[in-house]
C-alpha cells in the first residue's frame, strides 16, 4: 500500500546523526551521547515505599480518571513551592500537570501556532524542542548564544523583522546543549523585548534545580507582570523522568486552551505518577535530596571538565557549566566534525554532532555535546581517554 501522510508529519525528517548514534545501543559502548539522570540520583527507596502505601492506602484514586488540570493536591504543592521558592506564579496565573516537559512545548505550539508563524529559540537549542516547533509548521529563526546566553542585539533585529513571531523559546539555565546560563541582566532585556514586541516567552526551566556552582539566578516568570511568560518546570531531572510529570504554570487564558489541548492528546497525566510526586514533595527530604544530586553532578563535571583539559587540552574550546548535564565543546575549524563523531563511535564513545541541535540543516557548527551524568565515573574516564586517542587522528 502506498501511505499518504500527513503534510505535518511528512515534513520531518530522521535525524542526521541516527546511523552514528546506533552504536549507543551497544553494551560496551560509553554514554557520552545520553542525557539520562545518573542511576545513583534515583530515590528508588522513597517511590517504591510511597507507591505501596498509595495502593494499600488509596488504590481507587490511583487508578481512576482524573482531571485534565492534573491531581489537585499536587497542583496546590507545586503552586505553593513556586511561589514560595521562586517567586513564580500570581492570582492571574493557573497551572496544568503535565505527561513531562516535552509536553509543555507540545501544548505550547499546539495553541499558539499557525502554518508559517514564527517561533524564535536560541541556536543551538534542545533538539525535541525543535521537532515540535517543525511538527506544528512553525517557521524557526534562531538567535546566537553566547557565554552569558541569548545574543540581545540579534534577537531585537529578528524581533523588528518577523511580524508573525508568536513566542521565543529558551533555557535559561544551564542550556541543552550549550551548558550555558543566561544573566541576570539579559533576563530582564528578554523579557523587556518580548514585552515591547508583542510576543510570548516559553521559559523552559528543567535543569534549574541541578546549580552545582555560583549564584541562583531569578526566573524570567518573576518579572511578569504582564502575562507573557510560559513557564515549564519537571521532576524528570530530580525524580524521575520514567513518572513523566512536568508541569506549566501560565497565565490563565493559556492554561484553558492548554486543558482542551490535553484532553484532545491523553486526557489526563496518570493519577498514580501524580500521587507519587505529591506525596513526595510533602513528606519526604525533597531539598536534601536535590542537595544529594547536586553533589552527584559536580564531582561528575569537574571530572569530565579536568579530563577534557588534560586529554584534548587546546584541541577544544568550551564554557564550563555551572550545572545541569552537558558540556559544549567547539572543534578546531580544520576538522570534520562529523568524521570526529563517527570514529569516536567506531571506538565505542558515543557523542552528539552539534548539528542535531541547529535550526536549519545547511546551518553550520563546529561543536559536540557531551553528557557527563550517565556514564559511570569510571566511564567518564575511559571515555575521556579515548577521545584523546581519537583526537590524535585529526
Amino acid at each position: 500500500m502506498d501511505y499518504q501522510f500527513s503534510d505535518r508529519i511528512s515534513s520531518l525528517k530522521p535525524s542526521a546523526i541516527r546511523e552514528i548514534l546506533k552504536a549507543t545501543s551497544q553494551g560496551d559502548v560509553i554514554p557520552f551521547a545520553a542525557g539520562n539522570p545518573a542511576p545513583e540520583a534515583f530515590p528508588v527507596d522513597d517511590v517504591r515505599k510511597i507507591t505501596a502505601d498509595i495502593l494499600a492506602n488509596d488504590p481507587i484514586t490511583a487508578l481512576q480518571y482524573g482531571i485534565s488540570e492534573g491531581y489537585s493536591p499536587l497542583r496546590n504543592t507545586i503552586k505553593a513551592y513556586m511561589a514560595e521558592k521562586y517567586g513564580v506564579g500570581s492570582e492571574d496565573d493557573d497551572i496544568i500537570i503535565t505527561s513531562g516537559a516535552q509536553q509543555v512545548i507540545d501544548l505550547t505550539s499546539k495553541v499558539l501556532l499557525n502554518e508559517d508563524d514564527v517561533v524564535i529559540s536560541e541556536s543551538p537549542s534542545f533538539i525535541g524542542a525543535l521537532n515540535t516547533f517543525r511538527s506544528y509548521k512553525g517557521r524557526l529563526v534562531g538567535v546566537d548564544v553566547e557565554s552569558d546566553g541569548m545574543n540581545m542585539e540579534m534577537l531585537e533585529d529578528v524581533l523588528k523583522k518577523e511580524k508573525r513571531a508568536k513566542f521565543i523559546y529558551t533555557i535559561p539555565n544551564f542550556q541543552n546543549p550549550s551548558g550555558v546560563t543566561m544573566s541576570w541582566e539579559k533576563r530582564q532585556q528578554l523579557y523587556d523585548l518580548a514585552k515591547k514586541y508583542g510576543v510570548l516567552i516559553l521559559e523552559d526551566n528543567p535543569y534549574g534545580e541541578l546549580r552545582c556552582k555560583g549564584e541562583e539566578i531569578p526566573c524570567i516568570k518573576t518579572l511578569d507582570k504582564d502575562g507573557i511568560v510560559i513557564y515549564s518546570g519537571s521532576f524528570s531531572k530530580i525524580l524521575s523522568p520514567g513518572l513523566r510529570v512536568a508541569f506549566t504554570i501560565a497565565p490563565k487564558a493559556l492554561i484553558a486552551k492548554m486543558t482542551v489541548g490535553k484532553q484532545a492528546s491523553d486526557v489526563h497525566t496518570p493519577v498514580l505518577t501524580q500521587m507519587i510526586v505529591n506525596e513526595w514533595m510533602t513528606k519526604y527530604d525533597m531539598e536534601g535530596h536535590i542537595q544529594k544530586i547536586r553533589g552527584i553532578y559536580r564531582k561528575k563535571l569537574d571530572l569530565m571538565c579536568g579530563l577534557i583539559d588534560e586529554e584534548l587540552g587546546d584541541f577544544v574550546t568550551y564554557v564550563k557549566p555551572e550545572g545541569g548535564l552537558f558540556i559544549w565543546c567547539e572543534l578546531p575549524q580544520h576538522v570534520d566534525m562529523l568524521k570526529f563523531c563517527s570514529v569516536a563511535a567506531e571506538n565505542k564513545v558515543a557523542v552528539v554532532p552539534g548539528i542535531a541541535f541547529m535550526m536549519h540543516p545547511e546551518d553550520k557548527t563546529q561543536c559536540i555535546r557531551l553528557n557527563f551524568s550517565t556514564p559511570t565515573d569510571e566511564g567518564i574516564v575511559k571515555g575521556m581517554k579515548i577521545l584523546g586517542e581519537v583526537k590524535k587522528q585529526f
